[in-house]
């Protein structure tokens, strides 16, 4: 056997796919890093410096609430343009506190509820005039390209035709005294937050596509939406403790209607407003968001998410951790009150395990099922009375108004007085409320139709189904069986996401943001699989694989 040649001290070692640097190459990324850490030390100390400048003369100019959103908003807004991609990070971690922060902290300020963007629109401004400099594309798929367009145009004709009418009619009597008096607001503004709601977030396909560079990030990026999935169901579950046993007050003393309206008088532990009223079978909880409807889609996006990771992550001790979160999300889908949880949660893992093949390994699938069947006993003998609430609260509420005729009954009415181009972009947006009155529309598409119209909501129809077709097309070329797998988990949800209608999930967070970047992720897969196979490849993993498949083959 011959002798192996002993390492040298100070030899890097390198993957068989990377060239060794030389000593030299070594003091050169050396002094590059160590430059790169101090001009971002250099940055943050400048923007702090700004910032508390800023903050200083709003304390004795106005309040300490608007001088922390103040000095806070310059610094992150400036280190955001900075560094973009490290914006974007925060941003995602920061988005599921965004509602604790706001109510805990800021004291409900309004201003708070824009604090994450102060993370995204910097970075996006920033990532896209880096790659306009460079000469890359913009818009990722080009099969979006069109459809984009073609809402655009109609959403423009919309703000043209019915919103600047309306902003030049606000508060001027009519010319015909018989005629209805013009509603009073800031139609034009109005407009122009209801296509920041309805758009606002697409770029981020694109800056989560770049994002994503490697095999390494992206494992980051699941992972650690199954790191904040389990911090904030464990803090929703301190939450439901806290009033289960009266260390939070809540709402059940209370009398009348106000025993059924969520109130942030009673917030508890996180988040913000809730109702909690057993004795009346009504719980409402908002986990760490704002309302207790933010906090259920939350459940929602981390059934796929946390299912992603659970069955596709390459380390084991990812899986039992993923698998944990799973098992976390599902207890507050029962604890939280919320009803579309309870139902999507369950059906949604069921949906998961046949749609990505699980059900075909049965040593995969049966453990996970057997947890969740141990999880439901467990439940059912600790709290016989509160699930048992939840099921009921539920199958009644479902014969009382089941969501079809829910869904049906909202598009007619949105249908009955429909206009071509709609009645104005953000008429119907609850969070454009500032600038005008609102029409309250608890379904996605019939509020598109009333808002802008036919052909608005047909281009936006457009624009999902090309995502929806790039994304299939995508997950159908992958080879490999874990790349293959967390496609089809994320294609799940960018289908589901695309076509529900039931409520308006793509209007505010979190979904407003999670899906758009799933896209940016699921357009990155063929770039991380092709990495992936060509460094096993150079490992020489490929042909143990092989010659273990043919071991068992021959067995």
């Amino acid at each position: 056997m011959p002798k192996t040649k002993s390492k040298k001290k100070g030899q890097q070692t390198a993957r068989p796919d990377e060239p060794v640097l030389s000593k030299k190459e070594l003091a050169a990324q050396k002094r590059k890093d160590t430059k790169e850490r101090k001009a971002f030390i250099q940055t943050v100390l400048t923007s702090g410096g700004v910032g508390a400048v800023v903050a200083i003369a709003l304390f004795f100019i106005a309040n300490p609430i608007l001088a922390l959103a103040g000095g806070g908003g310059t610094t992150v807004l400036w280190v955001s343009f900075k560094y973009p991609y490290l914006a974007l990070w925060l941003f995602v971690i920061y988005m599921p506190f965004a509602g604790t922060v706001t109510y805990w902290i800021a004291g409900g300020n309004p201003i708070f509820q824009l604090a994450k963007d102060g993370f995204a629109i910097p970075a996006i401004i920033a990532i896209f005039l880096d790659l306009k400099k460079r000469g890359e594309p913009l818009l990722m798929p080009k099969s979006l390209k069109n459809p984009l367009w073609i809402l655009v145009a109609s959403v423009s004709i919309t703000m043209l035709t019915i919103n600047l009418p309306m902003q030049f009619a606000s508060g001027n009597p009519p010319r015909n005294p018989t005629a209805p008096t013009p509603p009073e607001g800031q139609f034009f503004f109005q407009g122009i937050l209801g296509i920041k709601v309805l758009l606002g977030y697409l770029p981020l396909i694109t800056c989560t596509y770049h994002m994503i560079r490697n095999k390494k990030s992206f494992l980051l990026f699941t992972r650690l939406h199954v790191i904040l999935a389990i911090i904030c169901c464990g803090l929703g579950l301190i939450q439901y403790m806290m009033l289960l046993t009266g260390i939070c007050q809540g709402t059940d003393h209370l009398t009348g209607v106000a025993l059924f309206q969520a109130t942030l008088d009673y917030k508890c532990f996180v988040g913000g407003s809730l109702v909690y009223s057993p004795s009346q079978s009504m719980i409402r909880l908002p986990g760490t968001f704002v309302a207790p409807w933010q906090w259920a889609w939350f459940l929602i996006s981390n059934a796929f998410l946390t299912f992603a990771s659970a069955f596709s992550d390459p380390s084991l001790i990812w899986q039992l951790v993923s698998f944990l979160g799973m098992a976390l999300v599902f207890v507050n889908a029962v604890i939280s009150g919320q009803r579309i949880a309870l139902l999507l949660v369950p059906v949604i893992i069921i949906i998961m395990l046949i749609v990505t093949g699980q059900l075909k390994k049965p040593s995969r699938f049966i453990p996970i099922v057997g947890g969740l069947g141990l999880l439901i006993v467990l439940g059912f003998t600790l709290f016989p009375d509160v699930i048992q609430e939840r099921i009921d609260s539920t199958i009644d509420r479902w014969n009382a108004s089941p969501p079809t005729d829910f869904i049906s009954e909202q598009a007619e009415n949105s249908s009955g007085s429909q206009r071509p181009f709609g009645h104005g972009a953000g008429r119907a947006t609850n969070s454009t409320r500032m600038f005008a009155d609102t029409r309250l529309i608890e379904t996605y598409y019939p509020k598109l139709l009333y808002e802008i119209g036919t052909f608005g909501t047909l281009s936006f129809l457009g624009l999902v189904t090309s995502i929806t077709v790039a994304t299939f097309k995508i997950w159908r070329s992958l080879k490999d069986k874990i790349w293959r797998s967390y496609a089809a988990s994320f294609w799940v949800f960018i289908f589901f996401i695309s076509y529900q209608t039931y409520y308006y999930p793509l209007d505010v967070d979190p979904v407003a943001v999670y899906y758009w970047m799933v896209v940016g992720l699921v357009l990155r897969l063929p770039d991380i699989e092709r990495e992936d196979l060509e460094e096993r490849a150079a490992l020489g993993l490929d042909e143990e694989e092989n010659a273990k498949t043919k071991k068992k083959k021959r067995k």
